[in-house]
């Protein structure tokens, strides 16, 4: 509606003033009729937008005048200066002093007051349109926790509020069903999911006098556990709190036009009250003072300023929901673009998530279809997902299921059954081991390698013999190296964060090519690692799981994946759709354009104020006669608009994945750096040794027992048909040290090879 009465008010003073455009009857040659009319227009619009004089005049008392300010002290001056020329012109009407009337015709500053609040509120309502929804984290977080809870009461099952549980009571939770609070098991075996605190895709195995969590999920059996934390003391609870610390104490980011304003603002009220008293000196009349004080507030209104910031944002905000990337606010889009840390999950983000088949390693004699064929017959009876991996791969290969009888989970071991009049076994090494009577050095050799590649060795057997090894793991994502190199290509350090073990993290790290690998941490261990990173720069997390959380809202930027979790999306400031950190890059890049836009916004904004500021002041009368029409400043205060607005209009010319010509001097520091650090981690933690003596297997694991009993030493793999022995360690160890243990297991140190 604003616009619409503004559009009426600028033909009637533009319009009809400067191209002679007809009139109605009743206002063609009635110049006090055609006043009083845009006095009422323009009165509409100021009352629409009362709001602007509401919070401009609430600032100049409380002396922190900002852009509310300007443009109401410019829209009040002109309205009330035009009705000043207005009553004025009635005089010169009853004179019959045509030129009087003209004069005063000219001095109407109606249409600039309407055009000043009408752009304005066109550029909030642009700032407001480029805002996401207000998240609902704390709501998605809280629903995660059943709303009821099976106790045992007198030996009886009873359902009863989950408020009403306390600690010490003994609870029921049947597979499938979700862990109400936080106890300890004390009946039964079980593999519970706890993907929501953790991360792991893998579930644990749990049995009696493990801690389980609330709102992670029983996946197979029956369990009764006594609670130990209840309500507000679960971690669940405590991983709700922190989202909700974190969110209220994150600073908000303030716009750079509000910032400007601080100093803008009261420079140009002072500019205009120096030149109204000084035409008062320079002999002119009042009304001569008024106008060219009026000019420069009008001239100076920043519509343009106003608008630099939400068009620019607006228009990045719709590059970037066309290649999948969701701001959710104006702030968020600003804070991209200043990231230097990228924190990276591992589950999900730079994995699939999903558990997959990596290696079939058959034993001596037997094909990979026969160890296929018995693995597949076993694990399609477990919902487990590395069960699930396995038989998905057998589906792919076309494989036929055979039947089996007597299944049998054994719980944190594996699984038997029987297949054709015989015992077929898969699992984990010590228990295939305990069936086949121990396992070769070279099966041994294999499952440490996978386990050193962050993968799952399953073992089968079958008739108490081995037939081999597959690999499982949760595989990473085939774009994901590319994503980390583009990351680092743009001088941004990346951080993997992870819950698995350090092996399997480490494994993972160098697949994905990341500067830095923080393994093992909790929820709460992220949002920590994460504020510790934020010290040394701007830090954006990039997330999937409701365990993720706590760290997409402590840091200074949260970007979830769109096919994680419903908490992560809202916990998160920007969502990646099409779940590819790719676009983390692209996200980053679209940002900074966007901030590159706003800069070159705000120059023009101030450049146009800077040439028509003397202009409408008089400056130039002196010197070459030039005097502000007010028609031409109000045509001139539009014409900054347009011309901001086009600018940001570029942005869509943004190619999201394209880095060509992007600066990558601080990558090269950050990459030699970090080299350096790399040789010295690999000259820190790997060591190879020769050890002569080893016959058999047995040798390797006696050696291999002899060396990880040292402080320092973290695995030690020996190779008897080598002769040498890889040791990885956590702290520098001495080499007399080695010798010593080596020796005192009865083998001979032939020194240290590199």
């Amino acid at each position: 509606m604003t616009a619409d009465v503004n559009v009426v008010c600028l033909y009637v003073s533009m319009g009809h003033m400067l191209w002679d455009w007809p009139l109605p009857g009743f206002l063609d040659g009635n110049h006090v009729a055609m006043g009083l009319y845009q006095l009422l227009l323009s009165g509409i619009v100021m009352v629409i937008n009362q709001k602007f004089f509401v919070n401009g005049w609430k600032g100049l008392i409380h002396r922190s005048p900002n852009m509310d300010t300007l443009v109401a002290l410019g829209a009040a001056a002109s309205y009330v200066y035009s009705v000043f020329a207005l009553f004025a012109m009635t005089g010169a009407v009853l004179k019959q002093n045509e030129e009087q009337i003209l004069y005063y015709m000219n001095q109407f500053y109606f249409e600039a007051a309407a055009m000043i609040l009408t752009l304005i509120t066109v550029g909030k309502m642009l700032e407001a349109g480029s805002k996401g929804k207000t998240t609902n984290a704390l709501k998605g977080l809280m629903d995660l926790s059943p709303k009821t809870a099976v106790v045992l009461r007198d030996g009886v099952e009873t359902t009863v509020p989950v408020e009403t549980v306390k600690v010490g009571d003994s609870f029921v939770v049947r597979p499938g069903e979700s862990i109400p609070v936080d106890g300890i098991v004390s009946e039964g075996e079980s593999a519970v999911n706890e993907s929501a605190l953790t991360g792991e895709s893998v579930p644990v195995e749990k049995s009696v006098g493990d801690a389980v969590s609330a709102a992670t999920i029983n996946t197979s059996g029956y369990l009764v556990c006594e609670a130990t934390k209840v309500g507000e003391d679960t971690t669940l609870s405590a991983i709700i709190r922190m989202v909700s610390d974190a969110a209220a104490t994150k600073a908000p980011i303030a716009k750079i036009a509000d910032r400007v304003s601080g100093v803008f603002v009261p420079v140009v009220i002072g500019i205009a009250v120096f030149t109204f008293f000084a035409w008062l000196l320079a002999g002119q009349t009042v009304g001569y003072a008024v106008a060219r004080a009026v000019s420069v507030l009008v001239i100076s209104c920043p519509c343009a300023l106003g608008l630099a910031t939400p068009v620019a944002i607006m228009v990045g905000n719709g590059v970037a929901a066309k290649a999948g990337i969701l701001f959710k606010t104006a702030a968020s889009l600003e804070q991209a673009g200043k990231t230097r840390i990228v924190a990276l999950d591992k589950t999900g983000t730079i994995t699939t998530g999903v558990m997959k088949v990596t290696d079939l390693l058959p034993a001596d004699g037997i094909s990979q279809k026969e160890l296929l064929t018995v693995a597949y017959a076993l694990e399609s009876k477990s919902e487990h997902p590395i069960s699930r991996a396995v038989t998905e791969y057998a589906e792919e290969k076309k494989m036929t299921k055979e039947e089996t009888t007597e299944f049998e989970v054994l719980s944190g071991r594996g699984l038997k059954a029987g297949l054709g009049g015989e015992e077929i076994c898969g699992g984990n090494a010590d228990y295939i081991e305990s069936v086949v009577g121990g396992l070769d050095g070279d099966t041994l050799r294999e499952i440490e390698k996978l386990a050193r590649d962050g993968k799952t060795p399953v073992l089968f057997a079958k008739a108490g013999h081995l037939l081999g090894v597959i690999g499982v793991a949760d595989v990473i994502k085939e774009d994901s190296p590319e994503a980390v190199a583009e990351l680092k290509d743009m001088g941004i350090r990346v951080v993997m964060l992870t819950g698995d073990n350090e092996v399997t993290a480490e494994a993972i790290a160098k697949q994905a090519g990341v500067d830095e690998v923080v393994a093992s941490v909790k929820p709460d261990g992220k949002e920590a690692v994460i504020r510790q990173l934020m010290q040394q720069g701007t830090v954006t997390m990039v997330g999937d799981g409701i365990n993720d959380a706590p760290a997409l809202t402590c840091a200074n930027l949260g970007i979830a994946i769109g096919a994680g979790t419903d908490i992560a999306i809202d916990a998160a400031d920007v969502v990646l759709m099409k779940s590819s950190i790719k676009d983390v890059a692209a996200a980053i890049r679209i940002s900074k354009r966007t901030l590159k836009n706003i800069h070159q916004n705000l120059f023009w904004a101030f450049f146009y104020n800077v040439l028509g500021i003397p202009l409408a002041a008089g400056c130039y009368i002196a010197a070459f006669g030039w005097e502000l029409n007010p028609i031409f400043g109000a045509a001139a205060m539009g014409l900054s608009s347009f011309c901001v607005v086009s600018n940001a209009l570029r942005l869509n010319l943004v190619k999201p994945y394209d880095g060509t010509g992007e600066k990558k001097a601080g990558h090269l520091n950050i990459k030699k750096e970090k080299t350096n650090e790399e040789k010295e981690e690999k000259e820190k933690k790997e060591m190879k040794i020769k050890v002569n003596g080893m016959m058999c297997a047995h040798c390797e694991a006696h050696v291999k027992k002899a060396l990880e009993a040292i402080d320092g030493i973290d695995q030690a793999v020996a190779s008897h048909e080598e002769n040498l022995v890889t040791i990885t360690n956590s702290k520098k160890v001495d080499a007399e040290v080695i010798k010593a243990a080596v020796e005192e297991a009865g083998y001979e140190f032939a020194g240290v090879t590199e």
